[in-house]
């Protein structure tokens, strides 16, 4: 099970340090997104939750302060879920179910975060002290 463990944190903490990359490399583009959604300072935000999403892939993928990990991809989760993916207040039907999918899949990941807070630490193979 360790081992399936380490797989599993290795694929989820990739996935989170590309999504990183993603909003460091396209500023420019997420941060006119953020902007029609509303987001107060759009370019700070972008900013912000690629940091947020960084330090929660390294927790992740390495095992490290995963508590801290935690509580940044619920910081990253919270606000970008409701504000970004709000399929409720979207009239086209292709964009509302696009939004869709992103709320529950945003939602699915803030479930499988949180359950990192039951398991023990350390964590099996945790790297870098723990």
């Amino acid at each position: 099970m360790e081992i399936a463990f380490l797989i599993g944190r290795i694929i989820v903490g990739v996935y989170y340090l590309m999504m990183a990359f993603n909003h460091f490399t396209r500023v420019g583009m997420l941060s006119g997104y953020a902007q029609s959604k509303g987001v107060p300072a759009p370019t700070l935000a972008v900013i912000g939750s690629g940091v947020l999403l960084l330090i929660g892939g390294l927790s992740v993928l390495t095992g490290y302060q995963p508590v801290i990990g935690v509580i940044a991809l619920v910081l990253f989760f919270l606000p970008v879920t409701f504000m970004m993916h709000n399929f409720w207040a979207v009239e086209d039907e292709q964009v509302k179910q696009m939004e869709m999918v992103q709320f529950t899949k945003n939602l699915a990941l803030l479930g499988s975060a949180l359950m990192y807070l039951g398991v023990p630490t350390p964590w099996p193979f945790t790297f870098f002290g723990g």
